[in-house]
């Protein structure tokens, strides 16, 4: 009797334990993290036969070279994993690499599995590597990769992988040519590294800012300074090219494309009242709060948030993994409504006229749905086109 009375006082202490979990976590790099329980809960099975065990998912997401605040990948990609598993009572943290290698994102991928998630979410182009170790590794995660292209890194599709890409060149082109319809001719582009995405966005603007040039009749008028900053963040010697930029060759508006990199040519358009285009998300709050109101033009978004959410429910909701395992999709214009919309430019935010109206955009994201306008996401070399376009080498070695 004493031993089933201790018995029942253990379980009542644990069962009290387990009530006081959280369902999200703190930052994490090499140390353990705290966790809720996750019981499995067993199926009705016929007569004679072994009753099967549903799976109880749990979520992580694991930084790349940023952090859960940079307003960009990994921020959009965190609040949308948190907001879903919030919304469904499934456990979910993140987890941040101690430093920006392949190692470190490897160790945080081994420590995610270690304390039991069995599905992975990874965003950005530097998981390429990554993967490459991790899938043979563990079979039964399912790794939900955002921007991982075939070939990054050496990755290829495996049943464990899916992965969603994006047109970059579409909401590119869709940016350029809102600001030249807005009335700027003397642009700017500054990417991060040359890596795909980035250079997509970027040609697709020179073709975007080409065609509404044209359509103007200003081509002749119409000049692009062109270049990357061979890094995802801003520092004192692209916030000086910058300067130049927006100083010396008043260039009015910078599509600054890559992560943080933003912070410098906003640093340098605060100088002299510039205008800064976004990327990635809707980033005319954080731009315009912290470095003047109305800077943002526009952004050239990438529908992060849809795809998390969409894939997550297809997983834990609908038992779908079938529809998504060892894929790579190439998501972009799927509606006429540019609010539905993989990639696009905010209609909330961007700073319309007369001269560009939320009914001109509507019609510009019609015809390139029907295929009235094209764009090429060949990135060989740089579009040609009859405006000025100068080019650049990279400003950090």
């Amino acid at each position: 009797m004493k031993k089933i009375l201790a018995l029942l006082l253990a379980l009542t202490m644990v069962a009290s334990l387990a009530a006081c979990g959280s369902g999200d976590t703190p930052e994490t790099t090499a140390a353990a993290v705290e966790t809720t329980e996750s019981v499995a809960e067993e199926t009705t099975a016929p007569a004679g036969e072994e009753p099967q065990v549903a799976v109880e998912y749990k979520v992580a997401m694991i930084t790349d070279y940023g952090d859960i605040t940079d307003q960009s990948f990994n921020q959009t990609t965190y609040e949308a994993c948190k907001e879903y598993c919030d919304a469904n009572n499934v456990t979910f943290t993140y987890y941040k690499p101690a430093g920006d290698s392949t190692a470190e994102r490897v160790a945080m991928v081994d420590a995610a599995v270690a304390d039991g998630y069995n599905i992975i979410v990874m965003p950005g182009y530097a998981f390429g590597e990554t993967l490459v170790e991790v899938t043979p590794m563990y079979p039964d995660v399912k790794f939900v990769a955002l921007d991982v292209a075939e070939g990054e890194g050496g990755f290829a599709p495996t049943e464990n992988v899916y992965s969603a890409v994006y047109q970059e060149e579409l909401c590119g082109y869709m940016a350029g040519y809102a600001a030249v319809k807005l009335g700027y001719k003397h642009l700017g582009f500054l990417g991060g590294m040359a890596v795909p995405a980035v250079q997509r966005f970027g040609h697709g603007y020179l073709q975007g800012i080409d065609a509404a040039a044209a359509e103007l009749g200003i081509t002749e008028e119409v000049v692009v300074e062109y270049v990357y900053g061979n890094q995802f963040f801003g520092d004192a010697d692209i916030t000086a090219v910058m300067d130049t930029w927006y100083g010396e060759k008043e260039v009015e508006v910078v599509f600054a494309c890559g992560g943080g990199i933003y912070t410098s040519a906003a640093e340098a358009a605060q100088k002299v009242g510039g205008k800064v285009i976004g990327v990635d998300v809707d980033q005319s709050a954080i731009i315009d709060g912290q470095y003047g109101e109305g800077m943002t033009v526009t952004s050239a978004m990438k529908g992060l948030a849809p795809t998390v959410k969409t894939v997550l429910a297809e997983i834990i909701e609908n038992d779908n993994w079938a529809a998504y395992s060892g894929k790579i999709e190439s998501l972009g214009l799927v509606s006429a409504n540019p609010d539905e919309n993989y990639v696009q430019i905010p209609t909330a935010t961007t700073q319309f006229s007369d001269s560009f109206t939320v009914e001109d955009y509507t019609a510009l994201v019609g015809a390139m749905l029907d295929g009235t306008i094209t764009v090429s996401n060949d990135i060989s070399a740089l579009p040609a086109t009859t405006v000025t376009v100068n080019e650049y080498p990279a400003i950090k070695g």
